[in-house]
């Protein structure tokens, strides 16, 4: 199988497209970027990442989010949670965000994306101008006693084995270009912040 992928992947080649990156910017008015959050589950990553999305739409800016729920019920739907599967995962996403930046779009992707060498091949692939990784530095027993979708009390009754933080580790961004505290950071002052960023 391995073997019949490789030999496919012999056979594929480039297709010269007329109008590029540069030209759909341009009629966007601003450039394509992937702002990319990681945090624990629960950290608040989708709540900045919606206050985000909707500040920039009324400034006029073409955004879209990919957030981890909502791509595990689509596209990454044949996923698991062992570590391999979360791999898979944001590679996946990665290649997705960079196809949306392409289009001239501001992506902004909300995943735990537990692993620091996934998050950095995911830097690699978009280009380390086109990349603002924002760590959403909430501590465990902030996202724990929010719960909202009953993981962690699931996870400490041992009935969800491979969640980030508990079973499976989570790797905190060593660099990361922006780091917010969702625990007790303002979230209209944390979407301020990496609006800025965004804008530079």
């Amino acid at each position: 199988m391995i073997r019949h992928s490789l030999r496919r992947a012999k056979n594929v080649h480039k297709q010269a497209l007329s109008i590029g990156k540069t030209e759909r910017e341009k009629l966007n008015g601003h450039k394509g970027r992937v702002i990319w959050f990681t945090g624990l589950s629960g950290s608040g990553k989708s709540t900045i990442a919606n206050s985000l999305e909707v500040a920039l739409y009324a400034t006029g800016h073409r955004t879209y989010i990919l957030d981890g729920d909502n791509m595990r019920g689509g596209l990454n739907k044949d996923l698991g949670f062992t570590d391999a599967d979360r791999v898979e995962n944001i590679r996946r996403i990665a290649e997705l965000a960079k196809l949306m930046m392409d289009a001239g779009l501001i992506v902004i992707t909300a995943f735990i994306s537990p692993f620091r060498r996934e998050r950095e091949m995911a830097r690699e692939l978009i280009g380390l101008g086109n990349f603002i990784e924002v760590y959403v530095n909430t501590p465990l027993e902030v996202c724990e006693q929010r719960d909202v979708k009953g993981l962690y009390k699931k996870a400490r009754a041992g009935q969800l084995p491979n969640l980030s933080g508990i079973g499976s580790a989570y790797e905190p961004p060593l660099t990361p270009d922006i780091i917010v505290n969702g625990g007790d950071e303002d979230v209209g002052e944390i979407v301020n912040k990496i609006v800025l960023q965004t804008a530079a």
